[in-house]
């Protein structure tokens, strides 16, 4: 498996975790140490504004019906994945602002929406689709729609991207925005 790991500006991600395939991480998200992502299936992009803790695994595994080029696992902005937790999917999208919470387990043909909430170690393995604002929670899996949305997580992405550095080796962005071209601002004149 090829290595391709895209790392943007603003992004805080630790030495110590494990990236295998074609990863996109991007400004702003943080991944803590201990974390697994394997793009076995495609591409992963991760989108801004992220936080996966330690111990989390997110894997984009192959289909059957493998497309060719593969399709990539798009992880929308402001989702959180607390410690443990293990998304597999083949699937092309996660939704934006979903908290995977700890030791929760969501299958490969489980598709999830935005604001969504996985409570602590429900499984999700069968297939089904997840509607916007759904909240999965106890040992029976009950769910319901969420009375208000997921509350930002910027405060936490702030202090994390300020104190782990003095505790963590981080890897460095190696992605950098290009600066539009002279002869490009001259065309547009």
């Amino acid at each position: 498996m090829s290595q391709n790991i895209k790392i943007l500006p603003g992004a805080t991600v630790c030495e110590d975790c494990t990236l295998e395939g074609d990863i996109t991480i991007g400004g702003g998200t943080v991944i803590h140490p201990r974390v697994t992502i394997i793009a076995d299936g495609g591409p992963i992009i991760i989108a801004e504004y992220c936080i996966i803790e330690e111990y989390s695994t997110i894997i984009h595994k192959k289909s059957d019906k493998q497309e060719n080029p593969p399709k990539p696992l798009f992880i929308g902005a402001h989702n959180v994945f607390e410690v443990g937790c293990r998304l597999e999917s083949s699937f092309g999208h996660i939704g934006e602002s979903n908290v995977f919470e700890c030791r929760s387990f969501v299958g490969v043909n489980v598709k999830i929406g935005s604001g969504c909430v996985i409570g602590a170690a429900c499984n999700l393995t069968v297939t089904q689709t997840l509607a916007d604002n759904t909240v999965i929670w106890g040992s029976e899996h009950h769910n319901r729609e969420a009375l208000e949305k997921q509350p930002s997580q910027l405060l936490q992405l702030d202090f994390l991207s300020k104190v782990m550095p003095n505790y963590h080796r981080l890897r460095k962005p190696n992605v950098h925005k290009r600066l539009p071209s002279r002869q490009s601002q001259e065309i547009s004149k």
